[in-house]
């Protein structure tokens, strides 16, 4: 299954913690991130994340694309509710509710997201075209 993981500057520990914590499942997956949060992942968990593009704008735009061509299984963003920034994470969300991908924006979410991935209630996205 291949899984965005990406977090808000403000919210990139709270990423790191998680991906810890849960890495014997996220270990299972393709995961995705930004160049610098794949590094940070990375080195914080040891698990292998692949990195796109630094510009977070341009990060963005890739996994929205990638979205819309039904080429990721779902999107972990830990959000931060104060930053101003939204025009691009819209993109994305609208590109997911649009290809019925599931899309966790905060920690609860995330939770109850990746233990369903692990349950093998997503499986059915291997089955798409």
């Amino acid at each position: 299954m291949k899984i965005v993981v990406l977090a808000d500057h403000a919210k990139n520990e709270l990423l790191i913690n998680f991906c810890i914590a849960y890495s014997q499942i996220l270990g299972k997956h393709d995961l995705y991130s930004f160049q610098h949060t794949a590094l940070l992942l990375e080195t914080g968990t040891g698990l292998s994340v692949n990195g796109v593009a630094t510009d977070i704008a341009s990060g963005l735009e890739q996994f929205t694309s990638r979205a819309r061509y039904n080429e990721i299984d779902s999107v972990i963003y830990l959000r931060d509710p104060n930053s101003s920034d939204y025009e691009q994470q819209i993109l994305l969300m609208r590109a997911c509710d649009d290809n019925t991908i599931p899309y966790a924006s905060n920690i609860a979410a995330a939770e109850i997201l990746i233990l369903a991935i692990d349950r093998g209630d997503l499986d059915w996205r291997s089955l798409l075209p």
